[in-house]
């Protein structure tokens, strides 16, 4: 079994055919997915579809994009909006200055607090980062420093220095369909370098759709096309990277009953 740690199943392109979406990935052997939240105000919806369906969970937050549309969303709201079973983590946040969607301070505001929702709620926090290593490096360690909390790397595509930092604190690290890219040979050696106890994968479908799926709307099924790239950088079999990064899954978002026990 896999999992798809990081989806979007409430955006429009996926609305018109869910049961089939669904479908398909238990089809592929993707047995369970996270569907996150990127807008508190728009996190029913996301919710309503993690308790319509048995294998779907969810988290919830504010993405860096859009930390300057909600910049009064506190921890306190958010680890409240966590206090629902199907609610498993906190995210997606972090810092994006590639595209500077929102003023950098209130990236980094609204990264804090998911932080501190994240240790609230005792769930795994779900980081986006881009264009920004440095920065959330120094967020993480000086968060961390003051308290501990747990959490991800999600579609994992910087360097090996964020790889390092993040695992150093206790962090996993996903990996999406970037790593079955054409120029990605930087990130596939530093993946082939990642410990297998702190490896998920994800799609974050609808985007990043992985070789050979490349040009077509992506979707959680096709996450066994990154896990099959992962499991060749780390020299195992498919059937060993599943029972690896679905025990990772389970260790990290610790709300999600195991089934394959």
């Amino acid at each position: 079994m896999f999992v798809d740690s990081h989806c979007h199943l409430d955006f429009p392109e996926f609305a018109a055919e869910m049961p089939e979406i669904l479908a398909r990935a238990e089809a592929a052997g993707v047995g369970k997915m996270v569907t996150i939240g990127t807008k508190v105000a728009d996190f029913g919806r996301v919710r309503a579809i993690a308790e319509a369906h048995g294998n779907v969970y969810c988290s919830v937050g504010t993405h860096p994009h859009d930390a300057a549309i909600e910049p009064d969303v506190t921890a306190d709201a958010l680890a409240r909006l966590a206090d629902h079973p199907k609610v498993v983590g906190i995210g997606e946040t972090g810092l994006d200055f590639y595209y500077d969607n929102s003023p950098r301070d209130a990236q980094e505001h609204a990264f804090r607090a998911h932080i501190e929702a994240a240790r609230l709620a005792e769930v795994p926090l779900i980081v986006h980062t881009r264009g920004a290593d440095d920065d959330t490096v120094r967020v993480l360690r000086d968060e961390y420093d003051k308290a501990p909390f747990t959490g991800l790397i999600h579609c994992f595509s910087v360097g090996a220095g964020l790889a390092k930092a993040a695992l150093e604190i206790g962090l996993y690290i996903s990996v999406a369909g970037i790593v079955t890219f054409k120029k990605a040979d930087e990130l596939r050696d530093t993946v082939a370098d990642l410990p297998m106890d702190r490896l998920l994968v994800e799609t974050d479908a609808p985007y990043l759709a992985p070789v050979p799926m490349r040009g077509k709307r992506n979707e959680p099924a096709f996450v066994v096309h990154t896990a099959q790239k992962v499991a060749e950088l780390k020299g195992c079999a498919m059937d060993e990277l599943g029972a690896a990064t679905t025990a990772n899954f389970h260790r990290l978002f610790t709300k999600v009953p195991d089934t394959t026990l």
